[in-house]
């Protein structure tokens, strides 16, 4: 995450004019109310003067009724216009917040690889969620301080001023010295709250790791070393929340201290008067109630000062993440998705990350309606080929094609449509085995899922989950074995009916019962379609029409199984190196030796680019 810094006046405004500005009337119905609500405080203090001067003082009864009559009419307006005035402002918080959440999901769901990399589940989780919370309730604060306590201070001080211009000056004479220590606190309070939203992300991406490597944790004994880690992360964020919870009281303390004083010099100078003659008690009780009021906006409006650093702070992450630019983007100009079954080629395709090249001038062709299998070493770049063509990146040079269509040049969604992909981690969502196969796709008939299930061999363990369809698969789906986890996700790829499949390692984990099944469902899958099989285990690629065989990132031999091991090379070396370590039942020899050549060394990468680049 950068450190990019935005004024408050940029914050704003672009929180305006994206969110609030939609809930105008709902605001300026609630500025009535907080008018209401505020003036209602105003009122209150003058009635003190009738009350003392003409009932406690003079005596006179007819005034105890209307002044009776009064108070309680201002009461029962205030408690109305203060209902009313939270109840509109919940609902322009919450709308802003479920707008932000909203808008934060759909452009994280644009990002890139690189993205993703740079910004772990748990942290995207807590921007979501506990900084847009965040800015929603300060929000309110902000709102309700601004309008309802800025209008009844006002109205106080009007108040005040009427009885005595220079009690009111007297009573703020200690206002100019709060400005600098203030800015100063503001600041403070500010840096603080950044590190706090921080080290609150670093905190959910723990959680989120321990929670999905739980398995792992309990096998290696890393509840303690867990525990300690996170400790250690709670004990700095506490830090931090107390020394930003400081910070932000520190500014209604000093009004506390100033507005003492203040007090202090009107009693003592109002106070002479009073026993004088010059003013009445009505007058002073007034005067005293006004400023008394005033006492618990002028704090409030003093804390939103540092309430609103806090919300600054949680809006400069979300802005930062909703300007982040999204690489992958449409075409200008997207032209239509090839029809039938497309060939895929590759030609002169590089990529790179930071130095380590890992596609390097790859061409390669897959036949229409043809099997064909990426073979190589850990690093060779066979799952890149995979995201090249389906754009999850794009390569720095050379071009993919479907059907004579780069894919640069087809929209997202219509390049997508195209492919059916199967890998080892068959990802499930925690929803219903229906919802998991259908993915909201409309008009599906029971009888094409039925047609599915079969294809797919999920109806051979239907009939013993006791929802049947409706039977929920639990996170990630742990509630199904392994096997019936990839029969979910062949049923999906046959329901999807794309002329392409991708097929990643999918029966890599799998037992041998279970691989039985799911190779054949996968066989069912492929037929008519054109295929691309990634395959570590070269017994299952036997039969593929065509087998490109990658090293560093380049095509370095194709044909098929027998002619591969008959020429020798990099293919037949591996077959033999599987064969040495008992994973093949058998195995043809080369009819023409050769010198052994080295393996290539996989390339260096770690986490999410593992994966990306193969």
């Amino acid at each position: 995450m950068n450190d990019q810094t935005y004024t408050s006046k940029e914050l704003l405004g672009w929180l305006w004019q994206d969110y609030l500005k939609k809930h105008l009337g709902l605001m300026l119905l609630a500025l009535l109310f907080m008018v209401i609500e505020g003036a209602s405080l105003g009122a209150l203090a003058r009635l003190m003067e009738p009350m003392f001067d003409k009932v406690f003082v003079a005596g006179q009864e007819d005034a105890l009724i209307w002044v009776g009559l009064t108070l309680i009419g201002i009461f029962v307006m205030r408690a109305i216009a203060g209902v009313s005035q939270k109840v509109l402002l919940t609902k322009v918080a919450q709308g802003t917040a479920a707008d932000l959440r909203i808008d934060l999901l759909e452009r994280m769901m644009q990002q890139d690889g690189a993205f993703h990399q740079s910004h772990p589940p748990g942290f995207l989780i807590q921007r979501v969620q506990s900084d847009v919370n965040a800015v929603g309730d300060v929000w309110r604060a902000v709102i309700t301080g601004a309008g309802r306590d800025f209008i009844g201070l006002l109205v106080l001080l009007a108040v005040a001023v009427s009885i005595d211009p220079v009690w009111a000056l007297m009573a703020c004479i200690g206002i100019p010295v709060m400005v600098l220590p203030a800015a100063m606190a503001q600041r403070f309070v500010r840096k603080r709250a950044r590190e706090a939203r921080d080290l609150g992300a670093d905190l959910a991406t723990r959680l989120d790791e321990v929670f999905h490597g739980i398995v792992q944790v309990k096998l290696n004994a890393l509840e303690a070393y867990q525990t300690r880690q996170y400790r250690s992360l709670t004990g700095r964020f506490v830090d931090t929340e107390v020394r930003a919870a400081f910070g932000n009281a520190a500014i209604p303390g000093m009004v506390d201290i100033l507005s003492g004083v203040g007090f202090m010099a009107v009693i003592l100078y109002g106070g002479s008067e009073i026993i004088s003659g010059d003013k009445t008690i009505g007058q002073f009780m007034t005067f005293f109630t006004a400023m008394g009021f005033a006492f618990s906006p002028l704090r409030r409006l003093g804390g939103i000062a540092g309430l609103w650093q806090i919300a600054a702070a949680a809006l400069e992450r979300i802005r930062e993440l909703l300007d982040a630019p999204v690489r992958l983007k449409d075409p200008a100009t997207p032209v239509a998705a090839p029809q039938g079954t497309p060939e895929i080629v590759l030609d002169n395709v590089g990529l790179a990350y930071g130095d380590a090249k890992v596609l390097n001038q790859l061409s390669f062709t897959a036949k229409a309606g043809e099997t064909t299998a990426l073979v190589g070493a850990s690093g060779a770049g066979k799952s890149t080929v995979f995201n090249v063509l389906t754009r999850l990146i794009d390569p720095q040079s050379g071009q993919a094609t479907l059907g004579g269509v780069a894919t640069t040049d087809l929209k997202l969604t219509d390049l997508r449509n195209l492919f059916s992909v199967v890998t080892q981690e068959a990802l499930l969502f925690d929803a219903s085995l229906r919802e998991n196969i259908v993915l909201d796709r409309k008009g599906v008939t029971e009888a094409r899922l039925q047609e599915v299930l079969e294809a797919a061999h999920v109806a051979d363990f239907l009939p013993n989950l006791e929802n049947g369809l409706d039977t929920l698969v639990g996170p990630r789906g742990s509630a199904l074995s392994g096997g019936q986890r990839q029969r979910v996700v062949i049923a999906r790829a046959l329901l999807r009916d794309t002329p392409i499949l991708l097929l990643d390692e999918a029966t890599s984990a799998l037992d041998a019962q279970s691989e039985q099944v799911v190779q054949a469902a996968l066989d069912r899958l492929s037929k008519g379609r054109t295929t691309l099989v990634i395959a570590h285990r070269l017994a299952t690629i036997r039969n593929a029409q065509n087998i490109v065989v990658l090293d560093k990132g380049r095509a370095v031999d194709a044909g098929t199984h027998d002619a591969l091991l008959e020429r020798g090379g990099l293919y037949a070396d591996l077959y033999r190196l599987q064969f040495k370590d008992g994973r093949q039942v058998s195995e043809p020899r080369a009819k023409h030796p050769r010198k052994t050549r080295k393996k290539s060394a996989p390339t260096s990468k770690t986490g999410f680019w593992r994966r990306l680049f193969g």
